[in-house]
């Protein structure tokens, strides 16, 4: 290298010698670095501290050395506040440390990083505390610290700041009815500022912990100037059903595309020397009307992003329900993926493993390979059980995940073929076709769907102009149940109709932009018109089931005769109907019977008295059951008579062949 290069570099900047190099001792780097160690020094950091001393206690819960866990928070004026949490599990050591002589395994434990009893496995065969640094990141954080700890029927204390103990441990008294340990400590100002704890958090993650391990009760206390609504000034939590207790309090009332949620919990087979892996838990649900949640735990610790413990059981339930779907004859299941089975769904899934691995000091998300295996051998056998072992739940919620599927696979066509949009204009263009009301009342507002433009002519003639709206349609619509979503979307009266109610389809359907407060469908009272009903009624349920399920569907009931007597006439619906007024209002009179081909053929004055006047009509108005078990069996028995494969109608017609009145026939 020439002297010119040196000469050439810049100059200054102060020397750079052994003098410049800082050796940082004890817990300095904590301070000097909160966030390799908590994450930071906000809201999310200053209760993660919380955290690291309650997953202690857990971790002694779960050995099955503790089974009561106290934990109160006091005012601290200055400060986030006081906060203790006591166990009755073994204490930690006291003893003299042997590679620190002269000190406690305490004074180890609460002031030297990456001290700890769960590296080995010998402690703890699962643990949330592995890399030995919780207890003593919150010592280095803290400006008081006070541990007690009560072990061997003896009581000792020791007091530190910002790391620094305060004096040595000292032995208190005797206890003979008492054991395990106590932290009592203060985050610092200096780093933390003035942010408090929250007791509403607090108050959660103490619930949350209870539902992780049920052998464990927790009492929950916290001064009375804290106490909320939400948070009670005492309470004791003790689940004996676990997460399933959890999920059924998360769910609440809601109704969900089982009547029962997928619950369990299974251990791990032993590994190669025979030690234990751990073990799973598991609720999930599935909300029909609302979104879900996901939750997830290693070892009692959340993992807010998952991992492979949630990769395990998104592979379980898609292959689960893939096997499912082959086994009922829906080939189009094995195109479901995981988000499917899981989108909106309330999840919940904890495990307990030897040696975690996650992917920060924070623990957000676990990455041992080996959870992810575990747990989907785990709950798969389990979640066969559960579709197989109730055929009409398991074809609910296949249901239920294939429509899922189905509104992801038409976005992705949707995105692929780049439509153009406009969306300003389409929200304010109408079909041609479609005489609109003019909404000048308070009355409620009505659609009728009719057949053809010459029962649209009599239906424009015979409506309230202010209520009431007319759509024809031309003949008989696709048969939406039989038809690919390609050919639906491309089907011009669909897209009329569609367009003319303004609520979305689907899983974009939203009543609350109905455009109408009723739906009637309105065709001729004959076979034909039937059929047109039926096709109409597949749509609403297949396209827009939250129209149905809200009450918004209606079928008109427009009669098939006139029946007149000299100046008395009088209309019915049907054949039955038909003799019921003979045989009753026109009995011993000659009745001149008049039959109506279609609505087209009868003047607006009739068909306004007979079907459209809300002062004489008779509406029939369609429902969906409450439970979703029973809706799937509509679903199913829609599918059918009006799918794809027509030896399903043909069994459906000759099994009930014989229940058909052969009068009817006759007639």
């Amino acid at each position: 290298m020439s002297d010119d290069l040196f000469d050439s570099l810049p100059k200054g900047g102060g020397d750079y010698d052994s003098s410049a190099i800082e050796v940082l001792e004890g817990l300095e780097p904590v301070r000097r670095r909160p966030g390799m160690y908590i994450g930071g020094t906000d809201d999310r950091a200053l209760h993660h501290l919380a955290a690291e001393v309650l997953d202690n206690s857990m971790d002694e819960a779960v050995a099955g050395h503790a089974n009561r866990i106290e934990v109160l928070l006091e005012e601290a004026p200055g400060s986030a506040g006081k906060l203790t949490i006591t166990d009755n599990g073994r204490g930690m050591p006291v003893d003299e440390h042997p590679k620190f002589p002269g000190k406690s395994t305490l004074e180890v434990i609460l002031t030297t990083l990456h001290s700890g009893g769960k590296f080995s496995g010998k402690a703890y065969a699962t643990s949330g505390g592995l890399h030995g640094v919780g207890v003593s990141v919150v010592n280095a954080l803290s400006s008081h610290v006070r541990v007690e700890v009560a072990r061997n029927k003896e009581v000792y204390a020791q007091e530190f700041s910002r790391g620094t103990p305060q004096g040595p441990l000292q032995r208190i008294g005797a206890t003979p009815n008492r054991r395990g340990t106590s932290v009592t400590f203060i985050p610092d100002t200096e780093i933390f500022g003035d942010r408090k704890f929250s007791a509403k958090r607090l108050f959660k993650l103490v619930r949350s912990k209870a539902y992780l391990f049920a052998g464990v009760e927790i009492r929950w206390k916290c001064a009375p100037s804290l106490a909320t609504d939400d948070v009670p000034e005492e309470a004791v939590f003790q689940f004996p059903g676990g997460l399933a207790d959890h999920l059924r309090e998360q769910i609440g009332t809601r109704e969900c595309v089982t009547a029962e949620p997928f619950t369990g919990r299974q251990d791990f087979p032993a590994n190669e020397v025979g030690e234990t892996q751990g073990r799973v838990e598991w609720a999930v649900a599935w909300p029909l009307w609302s979104d879900g949640s996901t939750s997830w735990y290693c070892n009692t610790v959340p993992t807010p992003d998952g991992g492979t413990h949630e990769q395990g059981l998104r592979t379980a339930l898609t292959r689960s329900l893939r096997g499912f779907g082959e086994l009922v004859g829906q080939k189009k299941a094995k195109d479901i993926t995981a988000d499917d089975v899981m989108g909106g769904s309330e999840i919940m899934l904890s495990v307990f493993i030897r040696d975690p691995q996650f992917q920060s000091q924070t623990k957000d998300r676990l990455t041992s390979p080996e959870a992810a295996t575990l747990v989907e051998r785990a709950v798969r056998d389990h979640f066969d059980h559960f579709l197989a072992d109730n055929m009409e739940r398991g074809r609910a919620l296949l249901g239920s995940v294939m429509e899922r599927m189905d509104e992801r696979l038409k976005r992705k066509a949707e995105r692929e073929i780049k439509r153009k949009t406009a969306t300003n204009a389409k929200k304010l263009r109408l079909p041609g076709k479609l005489t609109d009301c003019s909404g000048e009342t308070d009355g409620e507002t009505e659609l009728f769907i009719v057949e053809g433009d010459s029962a649209g002519g009599s239906a424009k003639q015979a409506r309230d102009r202010k209520t009431q709206a007319i759509l024809p349609i031309r003949g008989k619509i696709l048969n939406v149940a039989s038809a690919t979503a390609d050919k639906i979307r491309a089907n011009s009266e669909i897209a009329d109709l569609s367009l003319a109610l303004g609520c979305g389809t689907r899983k974009d359907c939203d009543p609350a932009q109905l455009r109408y407060d009723r739906v009637v469908i309105m065709t001729d009272a004959d076979v034909d018109g039937a059929h047109i009903a039926t096709l109409l009624m597949t749509f609403f349920f297949q396209e827009m089931p939250e129209i149905v399920r809200n009450g918004h569907l209606y079928l008109a009931q427009p009669p098939l005769y006139r029946l007149t007597a000299g100046k008395e006439s009088r209309y019915a619906k049907d054949e039955a109907h038909r003799a019921e007024l003979e045989a009753t209002v026109f009995k011993g009179k000659k009745v001149e019977v008049s039959r109506f081909k279609g609505l087209g053929e009868m003047n607006p004055q009739q068909l306004r008295e007979t079907t459209m006047s809300p002062a004489s009509r008779n509406l029939i108005r369609i429902t969906l059951p409450t439970e979703h078990e029973q809706r799937f069996a509509v679903k199913e028995l829609v599918d059918q008579l009006m799918g794809r494969d027509p030896s399903q109608r043909f069994n459906f017609i000759q099994n009930r062949a014989g229940e058909v009145d052969r009068e009817m026939i006759d007639a």
